[in-house]
């Protein structure tokens, strides 16, 4: 099966909303710039228009695997990033320093075309599913030491949603409608807590592994945006094995994540 990207998305600029300006997060807003840059260069009416939400500072232990330097320690991760963006590009791409569901208290649900999730825990995860409009697609990364899965779905409720003519079409599951257990905040206790330096933090994870979920995020971005339809909605990542999975458009495959849809919709 085959999922086409929202046609809205392509007759003005997309608001894309990145949570999390970490280990994943840093790599993903870098390489958003090359695809804003991309779809301009292709045709696109726009491009892309980022907001950026964390409420973190840059330590000494990112340095050398985030996208900071030396001369970056203790200013909002947020600001650092967008800013240097916005001046090497022209851009006019906007940071917010706080958390998800802290920098906005009115209650309403943000609007925004896509939201990119880059957290590392449970509690921002039912945050993001919560606190976002839907019809919105949400891209997620996860990743342990050295592995990690990336899924591309269409925050709301159901299996179906309408298309602009009228007829139905399969919702792009998100990652928590096919692992609950990444929204099940009490879990997040169990997790290993900040490491203090880059060497503790390379005990935990791969070098490598942020930067990798990044590409392969970014990539699938990409073929939604270059070709418009995409036939796999995520990818499932492992730096130790050197395998890269799909995560097909196929009901079958949701099927043996516990989420059972109905098949047949009108074409």
């Amino acid at each position: 099966m085959e999922h086409f990207i929202h046609h809205r998305l392509l007759q003005g600029p997309v608001e894309i909303t990145v949570v999390g300006a970490g280990g994943t997060g840093s790599h993903v807003i870098n390489g958003l710039v090359q695809l804003h840059t991309a779809m301009v260069a292709l045709g696109h009416p726009g491009g892309l228009k980022v907001h950026v939400i964390d409420d973190d500072t840059v330590s000494e232990s990112n340095v050398g695997r985030q996208a900071f330097v030396w001369s970056d320690i203790g200013q909002p991760k947020a600001e650092v990033l967008v800013n240097r963006l916005n001046q090497a590009f022209g851009l006019y791409w906007t940071a917010e320093v706080g958390r998800l569901g802290e920098v906005d208290r009115s209650g309403a649900p943000h609007r925004t075309d896509m939201v990119i999730g880059c957290v590392d825990n449970r509690k921002a995860r039912k945050a993001i599913t919560e606190g976002f409009a839907a019809g919105a697609y949400y891209l997620d990364m996860g990743n342990r030491q050295n592995d990690g899965q990336i899924v591309l779905g269409e925050l709301g409720k159901g299996a179906k949603v309408l298309t602009r003519n009228g007829q139905s079409r399969l919702r792009l599951p998100t990652v928590a409608d096919l692992f609950p257990e990444t929204v099940e905040e009490g879990l997040d206790a169990s997790d290993d807590q900040p490491s203090c330096s880059l060497a503790d933090a390379l005990e935990k994870q791969s070098l490598f592994i942020n930067r990798a979920m990044a590409l392969h995020a970014l990539n699938l971005l990409f073929k939604l945006f270059r070709h418009g339809r995409i036939e796999s909605h995520g990818v499932f990542v492992n730096l130790a094995t050197d395998r890269v999975s799909p995560l097909a458009i196929d009901p079958q495959t949701w099927n043996r994540f516990g989420y059972v849809v109905e098949e047949k919709v009108a074409a």
